[in-house]
């Protein structure tokens, strides 16, 4: 677990060394931890596995595995301690952004961000957030609900949000909106930590990963749409 006393210690992977060793300059600027370096999926799989790092910081297009498949074996279903992947590439596509969500990464940038967002992105991760890309918005998503998850049951009362009480069935909608914490403090006027309380009730009771699953979920039950 991260925490005041311990810095983020990060895995980097990419085939391009120029990029490894800017994103090593960023994170130890930022007083992060780099754990280690791959120039691969099958090496980020070894060192991730190895080293434990709190994230693993993943490109799509790497030579043999590529960073799907890394992905998919760090932090897929059949994982056994799941890793944090945040999957940062050049191209922006649908696509891609379907694949890295299905194969589990809990975030997704473009190597366009600058150094800040890359940082931020990383102790978004770190904290079990999830971030997407400003470009990749909730409308892809509810696109891509469908296949990204097996087929739940619906809404009602004896579906899996009736776990939730009313409070956190708000919060799960406002996330699925695509709000951060603070909004959506602002939106239930409450404290942060009260919505940080939310978001963990609702992954544990939801048996989901991260954000990103909670907004796939609430994709396919219908508690949000697309076009809303």
């Amino acid at each position: 677990m991260t925490g005041p006393d311990r810095p983020v210690r990060v895995l980097v992977c990419d085939d391009q060394a120029l990029v490894r060793a800017g994103y090593a300059t960023i994170f130890a600027g930022y007083g992060f931890d780099v754990v280690g370096e791959a120039t691969d999926g099958a090496s980020a799989v070894r060192l991730a596995r190895e080293l434990r790092p709190d994230v693993v910081v993943m490109d799509v297009h790497m030579p043999g595995v590529d960073g799907i498949e890394a992905t998919r074996l760090l932090a897929g279903p059949d994982a056994a301690t799941p890793a944090k992947v945040l999957v940062v590439t050049t191209f922006h596509t649908d696509e891609n952004v379907y694949e890295a969500l299905r194969a589990g990464a809990s975030g997704f940038l473009l190597k366009d961000a600058t150094p800040d967002q890359l940082v931020e992105g990383v102790r978004t991760v770190a904290a079990g957030e999830s971030l997407l890309a400003p470009g990749v918005t909730r409308q892809l998503i509810g696109r891509y609900a469908t296949r990204i998850r097996p087929a739940a049951p619906a809404a009602t009362d004896e579906g899996p949000l009736a776990a939730l009480t009313p409070r956190e069935l708000e919060a799960l909608t406002l996330i699925a909106r695509g709000l951060s914490n603070a909004e959506i403090a602002a939106e239930l006027v409450v404290s942060r930590e009260t919505v940080k309380t939310y978001v963990s009730r609702i992954l544990t009771k939801l048996d989901l990963r991260d954000r990103v699953q909670a907004v796939v979920l609430a994709y396919r039950l219908g508690l949000v749409s697309a076009d809303a």
